[in-house]
């Protein structure tokens, strides 16, 4: 009997990890995430029913530090911090476990695996058979006739042969094996470039670590030498390697029994998480159908819907002309089709066409190849030949696209010689607009989302690193599942997830009047570039190499002698330890920190640290723009064309990537210089257009105070305006500080900047501070209200909108974490500003780019950066150009109080701004 007596372990926080990284990110229809929550969940039921213990636990890492921290402290720094998404996943599961009556342990000072440790070896000397569930190789050094170890993901199962196997060593090598190979993520040192099969080989051969240290004088090579110089470090390896399995529990092993489930918390909490199906299994199908009819009905994807069944698939390879013929026959008689591309490149200006993907119906996909060239490959239809056969089909309304990406594929086929029309279903954009917080939204991310399908990675097509191939390099056959599951799987998302856009008439006119009109704007702008003066940024690099050296001295001197500027480690040594300076604040690991803030702080009382702030700035733009833009500048068209994204920034703001054109400073006369490299060609100039004070104009409309109503409607200086109000005095007696004290406060109250974050950035007391945020408030009363609902309302409903409708979701607003928060209600009150500003300039860019298109007139829209829209023109043209987008952008959107827009007109982009 006692024999069958079994005791789980579960390594709870290697499950909530694991689940993390491993499973689709799933969210509520608050916004939260769940997924992790609900992948431990399913994996402990898993579980409990494959093993049936008679006694079991969960076991969670406690926040805080362990005696490994004091042994070394370097010990798991490198170590990222728990992401937010999952770091709010954390409380949730634990009520969850607590409330199914598992038992669940978390003990200071401990590390779960210490607690395993202990627990696993009190068991097995009672005579249980012990099942650890874990995917931690440490874990290993536990495993003896009665402890196994289980991964729950994969359904391996480690005995002590099972250890051997798989390590080369035994369990009780375990701990040495770890000293000698080291952990890169626990952050154990090891001894350098001893590898696990070396590491195996000298246990196999001397037994343990003490005889491979007695032995080290006769261990050749440089893994030889690389030995003796880290023998200092084996010890410590070897200690933090090492499980305690002699901590002292107020928990004994007899008592984990699994208690009776909490059934009406168990409802509170699945019913909150929309875990249906596990409610229909823990409490009941009752429960379930009052959980899902509760559900808020403004869920923006049905994150809890089940995944549809798999479609079979049918991928046919086109190869003849007579095949061909019959699927663009097809093609042009249906309503909706998919599209895909096989490319050489994923930079648009450099793609050209390999082959091309169709579907009409989920699971049937044509694929057409044409510039296959590796040996052997078959005879192939010409492009010529399939894109003149396919050209009625691309270039007309009808039938309506479908497809990921397609402003990268209109760029590819406009290349070719095809102007894309009917690109009216991104599913990109579709995923975005439906929830932009939920999760990323490449093609991988939301198929495993929506479908549960991992699609084929390019790199398992492909290859990776130097020897990656081009798909022109790939066999037809294999190309031929890659590219036409791409079509198969848009075709499939639409049918998803445009049904529930429909459901939502706000958001669906968002894509329908915003997103989508958009995409041949940004084509235009991005296949248009900007001419760039790469000499001038080549000798400004120079220029600023030289400032460098010059603030490295002037350091040196500072410091008492040379360090390195870009070394945290030796900046802490000099700061902290040579000069003495405050620690203002400490990393994770315990060090002094160097972050920006903190110099920016220590800066106002201490030479150096300003130096090295200095250093650091002219280091990026060098590093950023000048030594790296002028190498991006394209030979065919000498100009840079970077990619704008539309589905990045949740609050709608488009992103410029490859190169980054957006973060060229403007606020020094280094980054305006930058700027001056952005030139127009001879017999033209640069014209830039940008919004002034669009949030705090936003704001007004929002709050409807009757105070910023006028101010604007009068178009008088906001801040000097604020300022009069706050500190009681006339517009003509404010003085400069006051009106930089009011433009603080504005912009401060819109980014939820508290009277503690006001006082450090003007750099008065806090009790001053919080006395001017009391007097902007008294003064603008409106705001106040506008806050207070706009909270009130966030928690309600778990998201914002913006002026247009778009839902900006909140995952944090009912975190039990104050910190996480208060942080989502500062974006409450801010996110439907920022978003709203967005939506106006992408309004105002596609009614210029209608109006630019229909005029003819010789001007080009190059940039859009934030509030800005930056131009080139015939110089005799400027002003008419600028009257027109005034007025344009002026009328992309009609709030209480007039959009003002500014224009300038220069030579490059610094003299227009």
């Amino acid at each position: 009997m006692a024999a069958q007596r079994k005791l789980v372990l579960v390594d709870g926080s290697g499950y909530l990890y694991r689940a993390f990284h491993a499973l689709p990110p799933l969210t509520n229809s608050r916004g939260e995430p769940t997924g992790a929550v609900l992948g431990v969940l399913n994996m402990l039921q898993k579980l409990r029913k494959e093993e049936t213990p008679d006694l079991i636990a969960v076991v969670f890492d406690a926040p805080g530090k362990t005696f490994r921290d004091a042994l070394f402290e370097s010990y798991k720094a490198q170590r990222t911090p728990m992401p937010d998404d999952l770091r709010s996943q954390l409380q949730p599961l634990l009520d969850s476990v607590n409330a199914l009556g598992l038992p669940c342990l978390r003990v200071d000072g401990v590390e779960a695996d210490d607690v395993i440790g202990t627990l696993a070896q009190q068991a097995a000397a009672q005579g249980y058979d012990v099942i650890i569930s874990t995917g931690d190789k440490d874990m290993a050094q536990l495993v003896n006739d009665r402890i196994t170890l289980v991964n729950t993901m994969t359904g391996s199962r480690l005995n002590r042969e099972g250890v051997k196997a798989k390590f080369d060593v035994y369990p009780e090598q375990i701990v040495d094996y770890l000293a000698l190979v080291g952990d890169t993520s626990d952050n154990i040192p090891g001894i350098p470039k001893v590898g696990p099969k070396t590491a195996a080989k000298w246990l196999g051969e001397y037994g343990t670590l003490d005889k491979v240290v007695e032995n080290a004088a006769s261990i050749t090579g440089k893994v030889g030498e690389n030995l003796r110089a880290g023998m200092k470090e084996l010890e410590l390896s070897r200690k933090l390697a090492t499980l305690d399995c002699n901590v002292k529990l107020d928990t004994p092993f007899e008592t984990l029994r699994v208690g009776e489930p909490d059934r009406e918390r168990l409802k509170e909490l699945f019913t909150r998480l929309e875990f249906r199906a596990l409610l229909r299994q823990v409490v009941g199908g009752d429960a379930a159908d009052e959980a899902a009819s509760s559900a808020s009905p403004a869920a923006p994807a049905a994150e809890g819907a089940p995944i549809p069944a798999p479609v079979p698939r049918n991928y046919e390879t086109v190869l003849t002309a007579a095949a061909l013929e019959i699927w663009v026959a097809q093609l042009k008689s249906a309503n909706v089709i998919s599209l895909n591309l096989a490319t050489t490149s994923a930079g648009y200006m450099q793609a050209d066409i390999v082959g091309i993907a169709f579907s009409i119906e989920p699971g049937t996909v044509a694929y057409v190849p044409m510039s296959h060239d590796y040996p052997g490959a078959p005879a192939q239809l010409s492009r010529d030949a399939v894109l003149q056969a396919l050209r009625p089909v691309l270039e007309s309304e009808q039938p309506l696209k479908v497809g990921y990406d397609l402003k990268y594929k209109g760029h590819v086929l406009k290349r070719a010689g095809i102007e894309l029309r009917g690109d009216k279903f991104d599913i990109m954009l579709e995923s975005y607009v439906l929830n932009s917080t939920a999760t990323k939204h490449e093609l991988s991310a939301i198929s495993r989302r929506y479908l549960g399908i991992d699609p084929i990675a390019y790199e398992s097509v492909a290859g990776k690193g130097a020897k990656q191939l081009q798909l022109n390099q790939v066999g037809i056959d294999v190309a031929t599942n890659f590219v036409a599951e791409e079509a198969d799987l848009a075709l499939q998302l639409h049918r998803l997830l445009w049904p529930r856009l429909e459901g939502l008439p706000a958001l669906q006119g968002l894509y329908e009047t915003i997103e989508q009109p958009l995409l041949p704007v940004l084509l235009r702008m991005e296949q248009a570039g900007v001419l760039l003066d790469g000499d001038l940024l080549r000798k400004q690099s120079g220029e600023l190499a030289t400032r460098m050296r010059e603030i490295e001295s002037q350091a040196y001197a500072a410091a008492g002698g040379p360090f390195s500027l870009e070394s945290p480690k030796q900046l802490q040594e000099v700061l902290f330890g040579k000069l003495g300076l405050p620690v203002i604040r400490k990393t994770p690991t315990g060090q002094p920190s160097t972050a920006e803030d903190v110099l920016e702080e220590l800066a106002a009382s201490y030479e150096l640290p300003k130096l090295i702030m200095d250093y650091r700035a002219f280091a990026k733009l060098k590093s950023t723009y000048t030594d790296k833009l002028p190498l991006q500048i394209n030979r065919s068209t000498q100009r840079v064309h970077t990619c704008y994204q539309q589905a990045i920034a949740a609050t709608g703001r488009l992103s410029s990537a490859d190169p980054n054109l957006q973060n060229i400073p403007i606020r020094t006369p280094e980054g305006r210089r930058i700027r001056q490299a952005f030139v127009a060609p001879s017999g033209q100039c640069i014209v830039a257009a940008d919004y002034s004070q669009i949030e705090l104009r936003i704001m007004a409309h929002l709050s409807g105070d009757e105070g910023l109503l006028q101010a604007f409607g009068e178009d008088r200086d906001i801040h000097l305006a604020t300022a009069a109000e706050v500190f009681s005095m006339t517009l003509d007696t404010v003085s400069a500080d006051q009106r930089r004290t009011a433009k603080m406060i504005n912009f401060g109250l819109i980014y939820g900047m508290s009277p503690f974050g006001l006082a450090s950035r003007l750099g008065i007391e806090r009790s001053v501070a919080a006395k001017y945020v009391d007097l902007y408030f008294q003064r603008y009363p409106g705001v106040r209200r506008y806050m207070d609902e706009t909270r009130q309302l966030a928690h309600e409903r778990g998201y914002v909108e913006t002026v247009f409708g778009r839902r900006l979701y909140l995952n944090d607003i009912n975190a039990r974490n104050a910190g996480l928060r208060q942080a989502a209600e500062r974006a409450a009150i801010n996110a439907p500003m920022q978003g709203t500003a967005a939506d106006i300039i992408k309004r105002a860019m596609i009614q210029v780019d209608h109006w630019l298109q229909q005029s003819k007139l010789p001007a080009r829209l190059l940039l859009q950066v934030h509030d800005e829209l930056v131009f080139e023109v015939r110089r005799d043209l400027a002003e008419d150009l600028i009257a027109h987008v005034r007025e344009l952008m002026s009328g992309a959107a009609e709030l209480r109080v007039p959009l003002k827009v500014d224009a300038g007109i220069g030579e490059n982009w610094d003299e227009a701004h």
